[in-house]
C-alpha cells in the first residue's frame, strides 16, 4: 500500500535536501513518542537510521538508505526497512525534494508498506497516515524558521 504526502516549503531544493539531517529527524519525532534515536548516520546510500520504541511495546526499527540521487529538478533518498516493528513486514520511504522555483520546493514523502496480510496492511494505512501527516506542518515551520 502507498501513502504520499506533499508539502510546499520555502527554500532551494538542494539546500532543503542538505538539511535532511539528525536535527530535522529530531524535529520530526512525535512529541509524546517514547522513542529513542539510536543511530542516524545520514541520508546517503549505505547510511542507517535506527530507532528504539520504548512503549507501549518495545521494538526496533532499522532502515538502510538504499539509494540517493540529485539532478537539476529534484533530490531524493530512499530508506528501506531492515528490522521493522510488528505488524510491518515491508517499508520503503522515498524522501523527495522537488524544485518548484529557485526559492521554493515540494517535500514529498512517498511511503510503501505491507503487513503480514492484506487486512493488516489495510488497517495500517490510517495509522501511518495519521502518524506522518504532522510532518507537513513541521516541515513548513522548520524550513521557514531555519532558513
Amino acid at each position: 500500500m502507498n501513502i504520499q504526502l506533499k508539502t510546499k516549503v520555502d527554500g532551494n531544493y538542494l539546500d532543503i535536501m542538505q538539511r535532511f539531517d539528525r536535527n530535522l529527524f529530531e524535529a520530526l519525532k512525535p512529541k509524546n513518542a517514547k522513542m529513542e534515536i539510536v543511530a542516524f548516520t545520514g541520508s546517503k546510500k549505505g547510511d542507517i537510521v535506527h530507532l528504539k520504541f520504548l512503549s507501549p511495546i518495545k521494538s526496533e526499527w532499522i532502515s538502510k538508505i538504499i539509494e540517493d540521487h540529485q539532478d537539476e529538478n529534484q533530490a531524493y533518498f530512499i530508506d528501506e526497512g531492515v528490522t521493522l516493528p510488528f505488524p510491518l513486514t515491508f517499508w520503503r520511504h522515498k524522501h523527495i525534494v522537488k524544485k518548484i522555483t529557485e526559492d521554493s520546493s515540494y517535500i514529498i514523502d512517498d511511503m510503501t508498506f505491507k503487513g503480514p496480510f492484506f487486512l493488516i496492511t489495510w488497517l495500517l494505512y490510517p495509522a501511518l497516515y495519521i502518524a506522518f501527516y504532522p510532518r507537513k506542518k513541521i516541515y513548513r515551520t522548520y524550513f521557514t524558521s531555519k532558513s
